[in-house]
């Protein structure tokens, strides 16, 4: 309860452009009006510790480093998201074809684009700007109240 709580008055809030105040502009542009960072020229497209991607504007957490791979276009791509349920899709034909755009449940904010071009076991491909995402280290968990996905790692390859 606290939590959708806390959801709607941070959505109330920042219903008033103040979105333009926290956040920098290429992160403004990518969550507010769908824009795309350059490729090969963002803060997370080559990241390879241990962590959780977060939504930059709820702290919503969406993605695990886990899951992440290097798809050779520049973007951070993942297989698969924590919880589907927390990505809303809807189709994009802004470049003349169609593409599924998704963006984060919580904040409406804009992440970038869903392929079926990815690798196993999912054969999907999560496109996502860095600019909407924030990025916790695992050893932080604990600090951001983040400890229950931990165990999400403990079974799995973890980066060198």
């Amino acid at each position: 309860m606290k939590k959708l709580l806390l959801l709607l008055i941070v959505g109330f809030v920042f219903a008033n452009d103040s979105l333009k105040n926290i956040l920098t502009p290429i992160q403004y542009d990518v969550t507010q009006n769908c824009g795309t960072e350059p490729p090969f020229n963002n803060e997370y497209w080559n990241n390879k510790e241990n962590g959780i991607y977060v939504d930059v504007i709820s702290g919503e957490p969406l993605f695990l480093s886990i899951h992440k791979y290097n798809s050779n276009t520049g973007w951070p791509s993942f297989y698969k998201a924590i919880d589907s349920s927390n990505i809303k899709e809807s189709y994009d034909f802004k470049l003349g074809y169609q593409r599924i755009e998704i963006k984060s449940k919580s904040s409406n904010a804009h992440l970038g684009h869903l392929f079926d071009d990815g690798p196993n076991p999912t054969g999907l491909r999560y496109c996502i700007n860095s600019a909407s995402l924030n990025f916790i280290k695992l050893e932080d968990f604990e600090k951001h109240n983040l400890s229950e996905y931990k165990k999400l790692f403990n079974n799995s390859k973890l980066n060198p």
